[in-house]
């Protein structure tokens, strides 16, 4: 509804503008019925105002023939579009919103250059939701990380690699200390630390450290 109302106005202002839509690609009901091919739609997408398994024949006739192009968009995108509104614009943007945004993010090449225009429409969405999609994103960053040391259980080992830690900046989020792994020997135990660093390659030197230190930590 709303892409017809845009290109309606849009197409009658500037005839040479290109409208692109975008929706899920766990439901793409408009894309499957502009190729006439039968749309498999299902599953959780953070895009629920466009989760749609059919489209409407009405909606449909009168947005068809303005739109130029429907993109499918993956959740990894969408999750990153409604988290760069929240921490770069300030503004809550449910997944359907900051599809558009989504949409530049997955398909770059193909706008890069041009003169784009938006549309961030709702902002609906469950503040344990929007809680999950930004921890998500810091994951994704790997701003957020879970390493995995194996080492002697003995007193000052933790101390030390949360020495190293510290002194390069992070902050220890959780520590989880496992001395039952079958994997690891008797004498030892596995210790699972999530830290938060500034960016990817902080992430890195603070495992290039450990790994100096003689404690080679795995991502888990």
């Amino acid at each position: 509804g709303l892409i017809s109302g845009v290109a309606t106005a849009a197409k009658a202002l500037k005839p040479d503008i290109r409208i692109i839509g975008c929706e899920p690609a766990m439901y793409p009901s408009f894309t499957a019925k502009m190729r006439g091919i039968t749309a498999h739609c299902g599953g959780q997408t953070i895009a629920e105002g466009v989760a749609v398994k059919t489209v409407g024949e009405l909606t449909y006739g009168v947005a068809r023939p303005l739109i130029d192009d429907v993109l499918l968009l993956e959740e990894p995108h969408i999750e990153q579009a409604v988290a760069l509104y929240c921490n770069v614009e300030k503004t809550i943007a449910e997944g359907a919103g900051a599809a558009s945004l989504a949409a530049l993010l997955a398909y770059p090449e193909r706008f890069r250059g041009k003169k784009c225009g938006l549309i961030l429409c709702g902002g609906n969405i469950d503040t344990r939701l929007l809680a999950s999609v930004l921890t998500r994103e810091l994951v994704r960053a790997q701003r957020l990380v879970s390493l995995r040391i194996v080492g002697d259980d003995r007193p000052g080992l933790l101390s030390t690699v949360a020495h190293v830690i510290g002194s390069m900046g992070a902050n220890i989020i959780e520590v989880n200390h496992n001395r039952l792994a079958l994997d690891v020997p008797a004498k030892g135990a596995e210790f699972d630390i999530t830290i938060e660093t500034r960016d990817a390659q902080h992430t890195q030197e603070i495992i290039d450290a450990l790994r100096e230190k003689g404690y080679p930590p795995r991502s888990v």
